[in-house]
């Protein structure tokens, strides 16, 4: 699979705690609140032929453009992308615009390691816990690459590849001439029904909110011998792809899907005045479940163990969030642990050892 690097955090300034009072102060990067997008319904849906000439889409609003999957720390990407997005009883439609002066592709086999060209890939969290979520790449060749993860790689997860996205209807029109180096394309464009039969036990609902991860794979290039060619380092090794996403991780992984970002579903048809996204309560007690989280592994990695209590990791067990008083608990052995958000009011949240999150019950 990819090569994904999880963030030195061992190196950022978490000393800085104590001094200012923000428990996440050294790890802003990781906090950094994801953008939320919400898909109106398709009395109508779209004809998945490549192209967005569907009235829907007319109606249908873009996201923000795509940024490099580390955020700020690396320049803008140099080729716009942007992405739609609405739903109906069945599926969820999504169409893609990846600007690209040179469109080229050449793996056209199912289930091949499609990023290893040029690609447009998809991450949907439909139980919103970080576990048994789905990947569906797609290059411009119109190849999928479709996969189930049990469990992030970070956790000991892995891929299962023979999972297929069964009744999934995907389409490619690429503005230009695929794999001609001799002139110059606008891009291409993608569209996909995602069936929901095949994702989740119910339809999602009015309200229904899921995690839901872009990324676009873009390889440097150079023209040999009228081919595109991946550039190398000087030992002959191919340069690291640029990973350009909707909502920028903080790390070159984008196997983290607590920050990918928020698709809401509404029941309001598209074009008819929908709704702005706003945050919901509940994901800010998340943020400290992944703070305790993110500081366990790092106090791992640094004590071969982890920590046993909230104190190690210099949190406290008393936070406001919102105006509401809530508290941290943790349950914790050298090989595992438990954390509990909880305000008193709402049903405790909780994320382990593997990052799994869900309510306490």
């Amino acid at each position: 699979m990819k090569q994904f690097f999880f963030i030195a955090l061992s190196v950022m300034a978490v000393c800085a705690n104590a001094q200012s009072g923000n428990p996440f102060a050294g790890w802003e990067r990781l906090f950094i609140q994801p953008p939320g997008y919400v898909a109106g319904y398709a009395a109508q849906p779209p004809v998945i032929d490549g192209n967005m000439d569907d009235e829907v889409w007319q109606h249908a609003e873009w996201t923000a453009e795509f940024q490099d999957i580390e955020g700020d720390a690396q320049p803008l990407p140099y080729n716009q992308t942007k992405v739609k997005m609405v739903w109906d009883e069945d599926f969820l439609y999504i169409a893609a615009s990846l600007a690209d002066k040179h469109v080229w592709a050449n793996l056209n086999e199912h289930d091949q390691i499609i990023f290893y060209d040029n690609d447009f890939e998809v991450f949907i969290d439909p139980f919103h816990t970080t576990h048994q979520y789905y990947e569906i790449e797609i290059n411009a060749l119109n190849t999928v690459f479709d996969l189930f993860l049990p469990k992030p790689y970070r956790s000991g997860g892995r891929a299962l590849i023979s999972w297929d996205c069964k009744g999934l209807q995907h389409a490619v029109n690429v503005n230009g001439t695929l794999n001609r180096p001799d002139d110059e394309d606008e891009g291409w464009t993608v569209e996909m029904a995602i069936p929901f039969k095949h994702l989740v036990p119910v339809p999602p609902v009015n309200n229904t909110l899921w995690r839901l991860g872009f990324s676009r794979v873009q390889w440097e290039t150079l023209i040999v011998d009228g081919k595109y060619v991946k550039k190398t380092d000087a030992a002959g090794k191919n340069l690291p792809e640029h990973n350009w996403v909707w909502s920028p991780v903080g790390a070159i992984n984008m196997h983290m899907p607590e920050r990918w970002g928020y698709l809401q579903f509404s029941t309001q048809q598209v074009g008819a005045g929908l709704p702005a996204f706003e945050m919901p309560y509940g994901e800010r007690q998340r943020q400290y479940l992944w703070l305790v989280y993110y500081k366990q592994q790092q106090y791992r990695r640094e004590n071969k163990k982890y920590a046993r209590s909230l104190g190690d990791l210099g949190i406290d067990a008393a936070v406001q969030i919102d105006g509401k008083n809530n508290t941290l608990s943790m349950e914790a052995s050298s090989r595992q642990f438990t954390v509990l958000i909880s305000d008193a009011v709402q049903p405790a949240l909780r994320i382990n050892n593997e990052g799994l999150v869900g309510m306490e019950h």
